[in-house]
């Protein structure tokens, strides 16, 4: 299998834009041309990982933790990132970072954690703000439907647990092709008066190149009018940790995870409570989730 092929499997799943400003997802070293003849999965990437991927004849490695996370200036053997990266180069080992967008989404990481401990009712503890723009475009009436529907196949105008929303009205465009245009209504140099339609629909930001793809095949206008609005709406499936519910003494859920997660010891604060209902769950550094946590009675 081609590496482009599995590396949009993972980005469809945790899109690149999901990520947090300070990471370094994505491939760091490798050609999304490459075929993959084996891959192994680890939390992060150092030589003893590289040496297990040639011993299983794997040429792709993906880790959670990049292996790349801060600029490099040089590559020079008494380091262990230089020795990975140049041991991976020279051995044709592809690297896959699948960090923070992995995080983020509600299907992620911390998804995984709460099945393991049977929590029910979930939903993300810390949502995130900025992922949900809105278009605004003018249409003639009859083409509509052609537009629209190449819109929802990419997941426009989806809303929670809503789809196909958008809001539309009626009016009346006016323009006059110029003698250089070619236009698909009206005469050149003659003024035209169209029945159109204004549609205002949401769509996710990593969509967008997606999107302005469609209205410019499927527009039937030369120069399609619309505009793009970023928007401050919550994301019900995009944000940091995940909180839900299950009735459980403290001190069993301590043996528990031990047992789940084959730990002999659990680092944990003081009990407040014996009796937990709602737990919060951040699979990675969460001290800045604790207010969140707080608030939401976990």
């Amino acid at each position: 299998m081609k590496l482009t092929k599995i590396i949009d499997s993972l980005e469809k799943w945790a899109p690149p834009i999901y990520q947090e400003s300070y990471d370094n997802s994505g491939l760091l070293i490798g050609n999304k041309k490459n075929e993959i003849k084996g891959c192994l999965i680890s939390l992060d990437c150092t030589e003893k990982v590289v040496d297990e991927a040639l011993k299983k004849g794997c040429n792709l490695i993906i880790s959670h933790h990049p292996l790349i996370f801060e600029p490099i200036k040089s590559i020079i053997s008494d380091s262990w990132i230089s020795r990975t990266i140049e041991k991976a180069i020279k051995n044709n080992i592809n690297i896959y970072a699948f960090h923070t967008n992995l995080d983020n989404v509600i299907t992620g990481v911390n998804k995984k954690i709460s099945d393991l401990i049977g929590l029910k009712n979930i939903s993300i503890l810390s949502k995130k703000r900025g992922y949900t723009n809105k278009l605004e475009i003018y249409i003639p009436q009859k083409s509509k439907h052609t537009l629209m529907d190449k819109l929802y196949e990419i997941n426009s105008g989806t809303i929670g647990n809503y789809k196909e929303c958008s809001f539309s009205i009626l009016g009346k465009g006016s323009f006059i092709p110029t003698s250089k245009s070619n236009p698909t209504i009206g005469k050149k140099n003659s003024k035209q008066v169209v029945e159109e339609e204004k549609i205002e629909i949401l769509f996710h930001k990593e969509n967008h190149d997606k999107l302005v793809s469609i209205i410019n095949k499927y527009h039937p206008y030369e120069e399609p009018t619309f505009f793009i609005t970023r928007l401050e709406n919550t994301n019900h499936e995009i944000g940091s940790g995940i909180i839900g519910k299950r009735k459980i003494l403290f001190d069993n859920l301590l043996k528990e995870l031990k047992k789940t997660f084959n730990k002999k010891m659990i680092k944990h604060t003081k009990p407040i409570k014996k009796n937990i209902k709602t737990i919060a769950i951040c699979g990675g550094s969460g001290n800045f989730l604790i207010d969140d946590a707080i608030n939401k009675s976990a």
